[in-house]
């Protein structure tokens, strides 16, 4: 089953007839993803790979019934191009774009809690449901995708984008499907956040257990393992924590706008201790993860 999507989800893509766009569209149609319109303004009456364009998120509406959007927009765009298809009733957002300022992420986070909508993003690759259907350019062309995402019992959450797959296909290798695998975004303010996703993953009985691509900077491991420790019988959860060189080097950004060390604010340290001490393990090298997991379900760590 999975969360969030499955494969009677109706797709819009808004910025459709950008390059990325394009191709992203074709690629969700090749695995089967319910991709039922495009928007871009002053571009209606044209077509995408078959996927019709409209000029509004409105006009779309008025012939498709449509359950999700993906953002693929200019940054100085996203605020306008997320609001419009939030105050037209679309309440699963996944915002591809990166560098969106923060003023207009804290502007679309307000609006999206007040019409009960969910983003994804910014600076996300989207998400996927293995067999099921995918949001955004996750997995990339067609064939990775079918060859990386399998169906199974674990949820996967990556604050990086390229990483979701490589987590995806190292659990595959070992027999470990996933159930959704989300690319969160790596920015410093994003929608959802692991400790928003794992609600989700708890209720899906297909997740048995969760696993977590971690990076430093930020607090959003350390505010995920006081929620993790505060419930009762959780499934369970297993972290790999990238980037800890970058504990030696304060101050600094790598990669993501949020992989930023401030002290001890967002080190490696400070999440792996709090972690391992709500009970999660960490392990040291991606490649240990699987190990991990078979042990905790072989033990019946699970509901």
């Amino acid at each position: 089953m999975g969360i969030l999507i499955d494969r009677g989800t109706t797709i819009l893509v808004q910025g459709i007839t950008g390059r990325e766009a394009s191709f992203f569209t074709r690629e969700s149609l090749d695995y089967g993803a319910r991709v039922v319109a495009g928007v871009t303004p002053g571009k209606g009456g044209q077509e995408v790979y078959g996927v019709p364009v409209y000029d509004c998120v409105r006009n779309a509406l008025r012939k498709h019934r449509i359950d999700a959007s993906v953002v693929s927009v200019p940054p100085f765009a996203v605020q306008d191009a997320a609001l419009e298809a939030i105050e037209n009733g679309i309440r699963l957002l996944v915002v591809m774009t990166e560098r969106v300022p923060r003023r207009d992420v804290a502007t679309l986070l307000d609006a999206a809690r007040e019409h009960g909508a969910r983003i994804i993003g910014p600076n996300s690759l989207g998400l996927i449901s293995p067999g099921e259907s995918k949001l955004g350019a996750v997995g990339g062309n067609v064939e990775n995708t079918f060859r990386t995402f399998t169906k199974g019992p674990v949820g996967v959450m990556s604050r990086s984008g390229g990483m979701t797959s490589e987590f995806a296909n190292i659990l595959g290798q070992e027999g470990l499907g996933q159930s959704t695998c989300v690319s969160i975004g790596g920015d410093p303010l994003i929608g959802s956040t692991f400790q928003d996703l794992f609600p989700l993953f708890e209720k899906d009985p297909q997740t048995r257990a969760v696993a977590l691509f971690c990076e430093p900077g930020g607090v959003m491991e350390e505010e995920f393992a006081r929620f993790y420790s505060s419930l009762s019988n959780p499934k369970p959860v297993v972290a790999f924590i990238a980037g800890r060189f970058a504990d030696r080097m304060p101050g600094t950004r790598f990669g993501h706008a949020a992989v930023i060390v401030e002290g001890d604010r967002g080190s490696t340290r400070k999440k792996r201790a709090l972690l391992k001490d709500a009970g999660v393990p960490v392990a040291d090298r991606l490649s240990d993860v699987p190990k991990y997991i078979k042990e905790l379900l072989k033990d019946g760590h699970v509901h």
